[in-house]
């Protein structure tokens, strides 16, 4: 079966086995949106626990 190829964009694997992913709500609307928080989005974090299998079913995993 094919990979979602929206989620091959989206997601990347690291060395243990987590996905990371970025943050949400940092591509528009950005001039009412603090620098603290602007800034605090630009960090990638982990896909969490509960979402991780259905992440890993559209990467083919």
């Amino acid at each position: 079966m094919k990979s979602k190829s929206g989620a091959k964009k989206r997601f990347k694997l690291t060395g243990t086995g987590r996905i990371k992913r970025k943050h949400a709500y940092k591509s528009h609307i950005l001039t009412k949106k603090t620098t603290k928080r602007k800034r605090n989005l630009t960090h990638s974090t982990l896909v969490h626990k509960a979402d991780e299998k259905n992440v890993k079913e559209m990467l083919q995993l």
